[in-house]
């Protein structure tokens, strides 16, 4: 059973909703959302989990080209 099936908050600092997800912390913060805690792991609440995704789909987008082949 892992930590969000047994009731995690969210990471994000002024946030106290429970979490859907886990993402590692360096890219949480690389995206530009405040974390509180100074864990491995961010847990996400899904308004932030959706802020997260839209932050990084640029970034996402950059990486697919880098690696597909011509």
């Amino acid at each position: 059973m892992g930590r969000i099936a047994k009731g995690v908050k969210c990471s994000v600092s002024g946030c106290s909703k429970d979490a859907v997800r886990s993402i590692s912390s360096g890219k949480v913060k690389s995206a530009g959302l405040n974390i509180s805690s100074g864990e491995r792991r961010a847990y996400l609440c899904k308004e932030h989990y959706k802020e997260y995704k839209k932050k990084t789909k640029k970034e996402k987008k950059v990486e697919q080209w880098r690696y597909k082949p011509s």
